[in-house]
């Protein structure tokens, strides 16, 4: 008898199932950050790719227009 009230008590035991949905809302979340960065990457890839060769360009740049006169008011 004492065995068929351990079953009993763990069938109506909630807090593993409280567990359970929490660990399945958490993966959901990583999964759409994933899902969030792969479809970002390229462009935050191009944005640098950009940025870095402004401002390899940009001293050259500086230094053309102050050798040419520039507009030095």
């Amino acid at each position: 008898m004492k065995l068929l009230n351990i079953f009993k008590t763990f069938k109506n035991e909630e807090s593993g199932a409280v567990t359970v949905d929490w660990v399945v809302l958490t993966a959901a979340i990583v999964g759409l950050g994933l899902v969030v960065i792969q479809v970002v990457a390229p462009a935050v890839d191009t944005t640098s790719d950009s940025i870095a060769t402004n401002l390899g360009a940009a001293p050259g740049a500086a230094a053309a227009a102050i050798a040419g006169g520039g507009s030095g008011g």
